[in-house]
């Protein structure tokens, strides 16, 4: 781990920091535990200019795609907290044996759930991804419904390679308590990597599609499809041409590696 190292950042919470699933460590942290850290450690960083935490997510994709591309695999090892997005790793870690991790943390409920922490505290985030009309709804809507809530920026997640010095430059000039980059796994995870140490920000959180759901461009499932850790089949469900082939392949395969790295 780079930087604050996992081990270092949870220390401080008095028990287990991890749980490794499938051959990844994941924070024992529970979703209010998480945002608490968050919302109190992010502004504290960027003051401090220390470099920016990596925060990622654990699913059953993210395991498959851990085991089966080595750059991702590379990328993610550089992450100093890796939370559990998927209810999956939160069953397994139960029945492992091991340390368990308190709830299922999805990226989702991380950022909704803090919106009125970091209102109150004045946090800021920066909106990295999307299509720029989602990108502008998410933000557009988030500061509608959040008293106090201020945002350091916004960009859409389209850009090439030339135009990355000039993402990093609005950023920076930002300097955002937490940046959020929702531009999909492995492209999200290798800009954070790539990008840490130019970037000015306290937390830098990836987080997929989260903007789409804000928006409600993608509907999220039922609370007992959550709780049931069926999410991935609503979405499979209501976007199967873009998600079937994802679910069908990766879930099996995320199964697989649980059960084949259940002793650590």
């Amino acid at each position: 781990m780079h930087g604050t190292t996992m081990d270092l950042g949870l220390r401080d919470q008095g028990r287990s920091e991890t749980a490794w699933v499938g051959g990844v460590p994941v924070s024992t942290l529970s979703l209010k535990e998480l945002i608490d850290k968050m919302l109190r450690d992010a502004p504290l960083r960027l003051a401090a200019g220390d470099p920016p935490l990596l925060v990622f997510d654990c699913n059953g994709h993210g395991l498959s795609l851990n085991a089966t591309d080595k750059a991702f695999a590379k990328d993610l090892a550089q992450g100093d907290l890796i939370h559990a997005d998927g209810q999956v790793i939160v069953k397994a870690s139960q029945w492992l044996g091991g340390p368990k991790i308190e709830d299922r943390s999805s990226t989702t409920d991380m950022f909704i759930d803090s919106l009125s922490g970091a209102g109150a505290a004045k946090v800021r985030y920066f909106l990295l991804g999307g299509t720029e009309d989602v990108n502008a709804a998410c933000a557009d809507k988030i500061t509608a419904d959040t008293p106090g809530l201020e945002l350091a920026g916004r960009r859409n997640g389209f850009w090439t390679r030339e135009e990355e010095s000039a993402v990093i430059d609005a950023i920076n000039a930002a300097a955002p308590d937490v940046l959020w980059v929702g531009t999909g796994k492995p492209r999200e995870q290798a800009f954070c990597v790539r990008n840490r140490d130019r970037i000015k920000a306290g937390w830098i959180v990836t987080c997929g599609g989260l903007f789409n759901y804000i928006t409600g461009d993608y509907p999220r499932a039922p609370q007992w499809m959550q709780d049931a850790g069926l999410e991935w089949l609503h979405r499979m469900v209501t976007n199967p041409r873009h998600l079937a082939w994802r679910y069908l392949t990766t879930n099996p395969h995320a199964m697989y590696l649980i059960w084949k790295h259940r002793n650590g």
